[in-house]
């Protein structure tokens, strides 16, 4: 089967600092990936070069079998690929229904305005109030729902738990797991390690912009050193 998205020996960086250095990284249809790794170590440069916001210095990005070098991101946004990205960039003077309808496209997946409002109850409930009338859990809720209302193959979540309180992160995991069990490709990234490895079908680690690991969660889990090593944390 031909990846939805793939890297092939993706490198890029700001001005005269290299960031990613040949990375390799293929996404399926259906299939969860979390992207992990500690602070700055490319994972947020790595979906700005997948998405065209960040030329490649070599390498290629494919979308489909297809080489998107000449894509520009709102191309590659309509061959189904979107981003929630850190900052939620939602529009502050509009309500909820407009940033929703904003982004609103037609697909096979079904992703509708009712539909999304089901998703998210709270959306519908401050349906009318302005992106700035939100609390910082409902803005992310209108970023992800924004998302969705592009019909998208693919959903990319940068950062989607940071700075959250604890029910609202989980309210935002259990929305993922939805999503994901609905058919679309994700890409997760998130220092919540234990959601992540629950959701994803691997887990690929950046260090220094180079992937060190790409495989099942389990093999992670399994060997401390390297959870440790790589992410902080306790295996």
């Amino acid at each position: 089967m031909t990846p939805i998205l793939e890297a092939l020996g993706l490198s890029a960086g700001y001005d005269d600092s290299q960031v990613l250095h040949g990375v390799n990284l293929t996404l399926r249809e259906g299939e969860a990936i979390g992207l992990m790794g500690r602070n700055g170590m490319g994972k947020t440069t790595l979906i700005r070069a997948l998405m065209g916001l960040l030329p490649a210095t070599t390498g290629q990005v494919r979308i489909d079998g297809v080489d998107a070098a000449a894509l520009p991101p709102f191309a590659r946004a309509r061959r189904g690929i979107a981003v929630v990205p850190e900052n939620r960039g939602i529009f502050a003077s509009l309500s909820v229904r407009e940033n929703l309808r904003l982004a609103a496209r037609t697909g096979p997946a079904g992703w509708t305005e009712e539909r999304v409002l089901e998703l998210f109850p709270r959306l519908r409930e401050r349906i009318g109030n302005r992106g700035n009338q939100l609390s910082g859990g409902e803005q992310q809720m209108l970023a992800i729902g924004r998302a969705l209302m592009t019909n998208p193959r693919v959903l990319i979540l940068d950062e989607a738990t940071e700075g959250l309180a604890p029910l609202m992160r989980d309210e935002i995991w259990r929305v993922i797991g939805v999503i994901r069990d609905a058919g679309v490709a994700a890409i997760i990234v998130d220092k919540t390690v234990d959601a992540v490895f629950s959701i994803a079908d691997r887990a690929i680690v950046l260090v220094k912009g180079a992937v060190v690991h790409d495989g099942p969660p389990a093999l992670l889990r399994a060997n401390p050193d390297l959870m440790e090593r790589y992410l902080g944390v306790a295996g």
